[in-house]
């Protein structure tokens, strides 16, 4: 080996053991990393930080840098991890809009470095940190011992990308790169992503994927933040002001029971979240898309992907937009499911209406519900079960209730039928005309009432 760290058990922290004491006093022939890590107190992503600069710490020795031979400037990229979201694809990324300004990269750290790598770190003029939670500590002690500046800006979007890349050619007095291949701006501004301005979303993850995807969210696709958050809370200050901006409460926990109550309040119409929160959104009826670890093995996808730079900004534009447009698509299909050509009856529509039509299902009606008069229907709209006593109206003399409104099976089951983006402002537009007009129980025709109210 090239190198030996040695940590603490759960048990040696107990009883105050000190096995990296003990082997840095047995003289082995390779350096000795000695780690604690106060499992009981700290997460994950202090571990890897902790890790990182303890290895940096002991390894990385005074070096003569390689800029010295007049073939331009060097960096570090510090912060990619294994488990990452998309992090192998963003140092590519970001490798790549490096090398064509003319920088050279001397390591990424800690993916894929070894220890005799990390020895060779303090021979570039700069770092490049990706991902502050990993490399962070590591970078400020470059900083202080080696004199190696460090970047501040994490390139995630068009806005950030632009400003990383600014910040990278005040360290070097090297021209920034233009953009190639960035499709973002088009179709952020296409008529298929135009309608979707205004769409609120809840953010949560690690800070630095929570930050950055509340500002491109809200800057580069239109979309109102109602909630940001994110679970470590080494980071809670630069969340903290991030939320302030966006003019929200930050939620800084790793409880996710206290995500999806915060979730379920704000009643956004997507959710950018981990794994955790695409489960809380299947929950609640609420589309998510996944921008942070943890998340799983169908958000580390095959081909390349990343959501940094230029590409990881086009990337980005399907990562908010899909969810989205796969409600759409459902809306679509609910609306003609009574056309003649797309109900669940008719043949595929490819074979030209020459399919056979599927066998009618058996008629189960009683024979009382059959001989009764049906209900009237509204234009374009299944008119579904007959509505239930609608409730009493007060006049406006009267005093309104002052408890909520309920909503009945029937009122229920037709919000359900519009389309999920604006089925939160439409139940919140409802709930609010039923109060004004003292309606204490919400059916069909005062979900239909409100919306005449609303469209006028």
């Amino acid at each position: 080996p090239q190198a030996m760290i040695v940590g603490a058990s759960c048990t040696a922290e107990l009883i105050q053991d000190d096995p990296g004491g003990l082997a840095e006093a047995l003289g082995l022939p390779i350096p000795v990393v000695a780690l604690e890590l106060p499992s009981y107190q700290r997460k994950e992503a202090f571990g890897t930080s902790e890790t990182f600069y303890r290895l940096v710490r002991a390894l990385a020795g005074p070096q003569p840098r390689l800029s010295a031979d007049g073939r331009g400037p060097v960096c570090n990229i510090l912060g990619p991890t294994a488990l990452g979201f998309r992090h192998r694809d963003d140092a590519r990324e970001i490798r790549g809009l490096l090398e064509g300004m003319g920088v050279r990269v001397n390591v990424s750290a800690p993916l894929d470095a070894t220890p005799e790598d990390l020895k060779r770190l303090a021979a570039a003029d700069f770092n490049v940190v990706l991902y502050p939670e990993h490399a962070e500590e590591a970078a400020r002690h470059l900083e202080k011992t080696h004199g190696q500046p460090w970047t501040r800006t994490v390139p995630i979007g068009v806005g950030a990308t632009r400003e990383f890349l600014a910040e990278v050619a005040a360290l070097t007095g090297l021209a920034p790169a233009e953009p190639a291949g960035l499709r973002f701006p088009w179709w952020s501004r296409s008529v298929d992503s135009t309608y979707l301005t205004g769409k609120r979303v809840f953010v949560y993850g690690d800070a630095t994927h929570a930050v950055a995807m509340a500002r491109v969210a809200r800057d580069e696709m239109g979309f109102e933040v109602v909630g940001l958050g994110c679970y470590n809370r080494e980071f809670a200050r630069p969340l903290r002001a991030a939320a302030k901006r966006h003019g929200v409460e930050p939620l800084i926990t790793d409880d996710y029971l206290e995500v999806e109550a915060a979730i379920a309040e704000a009643a956004p119409e997507m959710i950018l979240g981990t794994q955790m929160e695409r489960h809380i959104g299947k929950r609640l009826g609420i589309p998510c898309a996944v921008i942070s670890a943890p998340f799983h093995v169908q958000d580390h996808p095959a081909r390349y992907s990343p959501v940094m730079g230029w590409e990881g900004a086009n990337v980005l534009f399907d990562t908010l937009v899909h969810p989205l447009v796969m409600g759409l698509e459902e809306h679509l299909l609910a609306m003609f499911r009574e056309d003649f050509e797309f109900n669940d009856a008719a043949g595929p529509s490819h074979l030209g209406g020459h399919a056979p039509a599927a066998p009618p299902a058996p008629d189960t009606t009683p024979e009382i519900a059959r001989t009764a008069e049906p209900a009237p229907s509204r234009p374009g709209l299944d008119p579904g079960p007959p509505p239930a006593p609608q409730a009493k109206r007060a006049e406006p003399s009267e005093t309104a209730t002052l408890e909520a409104p309920t909503w009945t099976p029937e009122g229920e089951k037709e919000l359900k039928k519009i389309p999920f983006f604006v089925r939160g402002k439409a139940r919140r537009n409802t709930e609010a005309f039923a109060a004004e007009r003292g309606i204490s129980s919400i059916d069909v025709e005062t979900l239909y009432d409100a919306k005449a109210h609303f469209a006028r």
